[in-house]
């Protein structure tokens, strides 16, 4: 009997020293950029420490970067510990990139009344893809995709045939009809009916404890945070516009150094931001344009016309800057209008006013008292005289003698000498 009280004790020691089961949990709202695939490499790695059982990745997103979802994949295929993608809450979507994330997981769940698919890949960087592109690009991104998922769909015994028809045919689906077609491997309500499902579950030889797990989720570091800011289509336009302020109110208004530099740097984030962030190259142009009709307008006697030509080629430029796929990366017509009010009320009202003060004729100093005409005030030659001129009298020299009273101009100026010769 003593030994079984021992046993029983120990075995109550035990359970209350062994750790309890926790399962990681992160959130991904919203478009697929390098800070989501920074985000999500880094909750892996947090989540394999901690010895977590899993890590559910809850999912809603309209779509992303190709690249930045290719390097999701790898590392959701590389994951040391089991991977639970989560499309939820009620609702909520993956769509284009999700559908690529979803199917790599090894587990993939959704919750009721949400979709996945519509997977067509677009290219991304300056140019973009859209209708008018070269039919031969647009097959080849098609049957990249198509290869893509096809190879992701095999690896996790998905429905392949489904799998490639949300790429070439844009197939989408809900939930209930992703669950019979075998895209998915569970509906569940919330994360802890989500959990109680994971129970039992081997992968990779690891048979999953999470029916009374604890949830601790991993949040996004400062530095994710602000570039998921960063990739955003708002964000780069206010970074083009700080770049044409910057760098043209330093040209109107050379020393103010401040422009220039914050002009510098919004320029070289843009560029840095443009090779992942689909710009419309002709959307680029026509800004460009724009910029140009407006600065040519100050010297030329247009009365406007080419103000006008501008605010015009300004808005196309901006409506045409992501207007292609994916939609996400559109630009709000709001943001559009104001934008451009705003660019043509800044070169009309301020760098209009600088650039002709770089060429009105000097107002002030020394150089003002050149091709002034004033009286002598004595006689004036080569020796000397003096004249009184700007409230201040003057030391003079002529060639030509001059009388005192008579007009004179003053043609050149020597330390405190000025030139002077008669006036006819």
């Amino acid at each position: 009997m003593k030994r079984w009280g021992i046993i029983l004790i120990a075995g109550l020691l035990l359970g209350m020293a062994a750790p309890a089961a926790q399962v990681g949990l992160i959130k991904i709202d919203g478009p697929i950029g390098p800070a989501s695939a920074s985000y999500i490499a880094r909750a892996i790695n947090v989540a394999a420490a901690q010895n977590d059982e899993c890590l559910v990745i809850q999912l809603d997103t309209p779509g992303g970067l190709l690249e930045s979802t290719k390097q999701i994949v790898e590392t959701l295929f590389a994951s040391k510990i089991p991977t639970v993608v989560y499309v939820s809450p009620s609702g909520a979507s993956a769509a284009s990139a999700g559908v690529f994330i979803t199917l790599a997981a090894d587990v993939a769940a959704m919750a009721p009344n949400t979709s996945i698919g519509a997977a067509h890949p677009v290219e991304m960087g300056i140019g973009g893809i859209d209708e008018s592109t070269n039919d031969v690009m647009r097959q080849k991104l098609e049957n990249y995709g198509s290869s893509f998922i096809e190879t992701i769909a095999d690896k996790r015994h998905r429905n392949v045939e489904w799998a490639k028809s949300a790429v070439v045919e844009s197939q989408a689906t809900t939930s209930e009809k992703a669950l019979n077609l075998k895209v998915i491997d569970l509906i569940a309500t919330d994360v802890p009916d989500l959990l109680k499902q994971l129970e039992g579950r081997a992968i990779d030889g690891k048979t999953l404890h999470t029916a009374n797990a604890e949830v601790v989720e991993i949040p996004m570091s400062a530095a994710e945070h602000l570039f998921q800011l960063f990739w955003q289509p708002e964000v780069m336009m206010i970074l083009l516009l700080i770049a044409i302020y910057g760098i043209i109110a330093e040209i109107s208004h050379p020393g103010a150094i401040f422009p220039g530099v914050a002009g510098a740097m919004a320029l070289i984030l843009m560029l840095y931001m443009s090779a992942t962030l689909p710009i419309n190259a002709a959307g680029v142009a026509l800004i460009l344009l724009a910029v140009a009709l407006f600065i040519i307008d100050i010297f030329a006697p247009t009365h406007g016309v080419l103000t006008g030509g501008g605010i015009v080629a300004f808005f196309l430029g901006a409506l045409m800057l992501f207007n292609h796929e994916p939609t996400v990366y559109r630009l709000p017509m709001s943001w559009i209008i104001s934008s451009t009010l705003v660019t043509a009320l800044f070169f009309v009202f301020v760098i209009s006013k600088g650039i002709r003060a770089q060429f009105r004729p000097i107002q002030a100093g020394r150089e003002t008292m050149l091709g002034q005409t004033v009286k002598a005030l004595s006689r004036i030659d080569p020796q000397g005289g003096r004249v009184f001129i700007e409230g201040e009298r003057w030391n003079a020299v002529s060639e030509a003698p001059i009388e005192a009273g008579q007009p004179v101009v003053v043609t050149g100026i020597e330390g405190l000498t000025l030139k002077v010769k008669p006036k006819n």
